[in-house]
């Protein structure tokens, strides 16, 4: 069995909170904030080696957040780590990107049916705001559908958080319902002429409800209100891509978006986004002004070339879909052996797991502290997500430690 030791209040993590709530607002930003995760969860960590994170405490985790997604082979693989590396060793930030701008482009286009081309970014958030821009370029107009409670970043045109922003920020943006083409229809026509774009998720993974995979209705009725009104389809492949598909998370379906946007599992780690589009929008992106500092370093492109090159060597989503399955039907059997009725939804490689009768998440909160004190570390109302790194030996090893939680759960939960 994984164990671990409980958390000591004069720990490393208790002494970094206490010196970063004098230096940090609120002691931490965003989403790495342990008030994401249940109580009891470390915030500050030291290293992490393939399926395992190690934090400041010297506490080991089976990780499935897997760095909230970014990390697709396992933590500090060695060939990706060689790549960085060996540019690192050479420059990072020049007066000018380094090859592997040419390489990575060339390598995304051959991979994805519908890219012509490619751009690069940080985050998340610059891919979808790129994006969002480009369409808007290439159109000439100004309205941007989205899903309502969809997360496409953290800046005002998108925020989940209305704080700091104005109506302004959000005056041209427009909802429907994810898979409901009703909704989408009726959005579109209030958009009329002005539909610059319509953004959708690879698929609905709004916090802390049920996961729903995108329908070839919905996904079809959306490329046709683009082709009819010459509109950008904008697929947000940041959480997703590169799990799925390696064409992009809707190739399976058949549908072919003009802008794609990446970024979290591109380089297994390395801080990195890109945009994929297709010779429709290959103009506007000559013309619009977007860029940053730090976004031509070439240590992270190195890095997401050698991550793409295992993946396809490897078939990784053929591999990540089989260890998701292994995961997922463990997990649901260990808790109906404990009286416990489990669901997970989304794609098996970024499950959510959520317990029946269980609204507020307080008993997937409890089981997770049980799970961590045992060494897995899990997540209560956010996706979870898989790594090559996850071995069926490694699953197995984790789900041995989840037995265990939800026997402890079993034995703390009054009947």
């Amino acid at each position: 069995m994984i164990t671990a030791p409980p958390n000591d209040p004069k720990s490393n993590d208790a002494r970094l909170r206490e010196r970063a709530q004098q230096v940090i607002p609120g002691g931490m930003w965003g989403h790495m904030r342990a008030a994401a995760v249940p109580a009891g969860y470390p915030q500050f960590f030291e290293g992490g080696e393939g399926a395992r994170v190690r934090d400041v405490n010297g506490r080991t985790y089976i990780d499935f957040m897997c760095s909230w997604g970014p990390i697709i082979l396992g933590h500090r693989h060695p060939e990706v780590e060689q790549a960085a590396r060996a540019q690192l060793d050479a420059g990072e930030c020049l007066n000018g990107p380094t090859e592997h701008a040419v390489r990575l482009a060339e390598k995304l286009v051959a991979l994805q049916p519908h890219a012509d081309w490619a751009l690069f970014q940080k985050n998340g958030s610059d891919a979808m705001t790129t994006c969002v821009t480009l369409a808007r370029a290439g159109t000439g107009r100004r309205k941007i559908l989205v899903a309502r409670g969809a997360y496409h970043g953290a800046v005002p045109w998108c925020s989940p958080s209305l704080v700091g922003v104005t109506a302004e920020d959000r005056a041209h943006l427009l909802h429907f319902t994810y898979n409901d083409v009703a909704s989408l229809d009726a959005a579109v026509q209030e958009a009329g002429d002005d539909l610059a774009a319509i953004v959708v998720s690879a698929f609905r993974h709004d916090l802390g409800i049920r996961q729903e995979l995108p329908t070839p209705e919905f996904a079809r009725a959306a490329r046709a209100h683009c082709d009819r009104l010459d509109a950008a389809l904008v697929l947000d492949d940041v959480r997703a891509g590169f799990r799925l598909n390696l064409g992009g998370s809707w190739a399976d379906l058949g549908v072919s978006p003009d802008l794609s946007g990446y970024s979290k599992a591109i380089a297994n780690g390395y801080p990195l986004a890109a945009v994929t589009g297709s010779d429709r929008f290959r103009g506007a992106g000559e013309e619009v002004f977007v860029t940053g500092s730090f976004w031509y370093a070439g240590a992270a492109m190195a890095a997401a070339v050698a991550t793409l090159d295992v993946l396809e060597r490897e078939d990784g989503p053929a591999l990540l879909h089989a260890a998701g399955t292994r995961f997922a039907e463990g997990l649901i059997g260990g808790a109906a052996r404990h009286g416990y009725e489990v669901t997970l939804s989304g794609p098996p490689v970024m499950p959510l797991m959520q317990f029946a009768g269980d609204p507020e998440a307080k008993l997937g909160k409890a089981f997770c502290q049980q799970a961590l004190a045992r060494g897995v570390y899990l997540h209560n109302k956010h996706n979870m997500f898989l790594n090559l790194a996850h071995t069926d030996a490694v699953i197995d090893e984790a789900l041995e430690a989840i037995d265990a939680a939800f026997a402890a759960l079993a034995g703390a939960t009054p009947a």
